[in-house]
This record gives structure tokens, sequence and C-alpha cells, in this order.
């Protein structure tokens, strides 16, 4: 099966550089020449166009995307809409909103093409660790792949599986998510309440290292922690702004749209939103309601 990738940013990249490692062949597309030169030099085909990626694959074509969600996604799906054919396959490995794969796929499945739900873990880690996928789709398309997810995968019968029908694989991607907000923020917390206990003079980077062995906080994410504080023990020249790329927030809704308590996911949300305030009025107003019942003092900017 000659599969085709569309979307060859950092993480694209490595997913086709595993593939071809485990000997697929695969033929790229990415609106950046860069990208496209960077797939080339690793001896896979590039295209510069979906048309002229579409007309590299054999029938029944298989296309991956790994593409920002939202707009640009529903963008290029239009486009490959209009070149594809019945029994053709679209794989969607994005962080995509489950409602939107339940609509994509509906539109997909009009024209008898295959639509593929890939939640999608491991960063850039994947190359070397392998990715961890949680998919969604019929069990027959799903079936048809098995060789492309067993290669993605850190084995063959580890990390991967399919979920549930379309749109499951993203749902479960999502809850993942969620949670990884939850873990990072008592991580952090933590770390900040030992940073504060100036008198101790604690090593933060060793006692992240002691908890890696043997501790029932060990974890990925606490390795990934320990290399950080090796690194930058202070976390000099970072600025306390954290992003998110919107999986928190669809948990949360989803949540409570379910009527489920998820309170340590949906603070972790808020903190990270909180960050993003370096001005902020709330505080301020907090500072003024304390003087105002109880002449507490006043820090002035």
């Amino acid at each position: 099966m000659k599969l085709g990738m569309i979307g060859l940013g950092r993480m694209g990249a490595n997913m086709a550089q595993r593939l071809m490692r485990g000997g697929h062949q695969l033929a790229g597309f990415d609106p950046k020449p860069e990208a496209r030169k960077n797939l080339e030099d690793k001896g896979a085909e590039s295209a510069d166009s979906l048309a002229a990626l579409v007309a590299k694959l054999p029938a029944p074509r298989t296309l991956w995307l790994m593409v920002p969600a939202g707009e640009i996604t529903d963008g290029t799906l239009t486009n490959l809409l209009r070149l594809l054919a019945a029994g053709d396959t679209v794989i969607d490995g994005g962080n995509s909103n489950y409602k939107d794969t339940l609509r994509r796929a509906k539109t997909f499945a009009d024209k008898k093409i295959n639509y593929v739900d890939c939640g999608t873990s491991g960063g850039v880690w994947g190359l070397a660790e392998g990715f961890s996928m949680m998919i969604g789709g019929d069990e027959a398309a799903v079936e048809r792949l098995r060789p492309i997810f067993e290669t993605l995968a850190p084995a063959k019968d580890q990390g991967w599986g399919r979920v549930g029908p379309v749109g499951a694989g993203h749902f479960t991607k999502m809850v993942h998510n969620g949670i990884e907000y939850g873990l990072m923020q008592a991580y952090a917390e933590g770390f900040s309440i030992l940073q504060h206990k100036s008198e101790f003079s604690l090593d933060l980077h060793q006692i992240a290292d002691i908890w890696r062995y043997g501790s029932v906080v060990r974890s990925w994410l606490l390795d990934l922690t320990a290399a950080a504080l090796e690194k930058n023990p202070a976390m000099t020249g970072i600025a306390p702004y954290v992003d998110d790329s919107g999986e928190g927030r669809w948990t949360v809704a989803e949540a409570i749209d379910l009527n489920v308590s998820a309170p340590v996911i949906t603070l972790s949300l808020l903190e990270r939103l909180r960050s993003r305030d370096a001005d902020s009025f709330s505080d301020k107003l907090l500072a003024a309601m304390r003087n105002q019942f109880g002449g507490h003092a006043i820090k002035k900017e």
C-alpha cells in the first residue's frame, strides 16, 4: 500500500519517516517547499499540490492528514473530496473536534469514501518511541490499514486500537489531552511548592529523578519534567504564559454536557487561561476589596 501524507510539519514528517523505515511507500504534500524537500531527502516522493499527490497514488487510495484542526482541515478535505473516488480512505490524524469529525465523515460517506479518525499522541518523540493511536471508523476499513498502524505504534500489539465507530478516536484523544492538562498542572504545582521552600535549598531536578524510579507518581511526563529541570533549573527566560490548543476546552464542555464532574481538568484549563493575564484586573479588584473591608495594605505597581 502506497500512502499519501498531507502535512509534513514536525509530527507529520516523523510519522512519514517511521513509515518509510517500516518499508512503506510514501508520497507527501505540504504547501512549504522546504518540507517537501526534507521528505525527498529522506527517500520519499513529494507533490506540489493535492491533485498531484492523488495522481501519484494507486486506487484505492489512502491519504493521511496531519494538519491543524479547524478551517485548515476543512479546506483540505473540501479539496480532497473533489479528487477522490469511491473506495478511497482518508485518515484524519490531527486533533480535530469529534463533532467536526462526525460531520465530515457523513459528507465522505455520501461519496462512499471511508473516513477514519485517528487521535494521535507521541509528539516529537514518536519517531523513536512510536505513536499512541486511538482510532475510530468502520471495522473493515481500519483492519485494512492495520499494517500502517502497526508500523507507527510502539509495537504491533501495543499503543493502538480501534476504539469505536467514526468520531470515537478523536473523542478519546480529546479526553486523553484533558487528563494531560490535569497531570501537568499537578506536577507544576508540586514542584512550585518545593521551589518556594527556600530554606531547604531543594534540588528540583534531583527530586524529579528520584521520583522517576519506584514512585507512584512516576511517568513519562515526569521523565520529561526531569529533563526540563536538568536543562534549566530556574526556568530562566521562559515567560509564565501557557497556551492551549483546544482539547482541554472541548473536554470540559463535554463533561458539562454529560453531567460529569471534572474539577481537576477544569481548573487546570482555568490556570492556563489565568497565565495569560499579565495585567490582572480581577487580582487588582480583589486587593481593593480587602483594603475596603479590612484596611489591608495595597501593593503599588
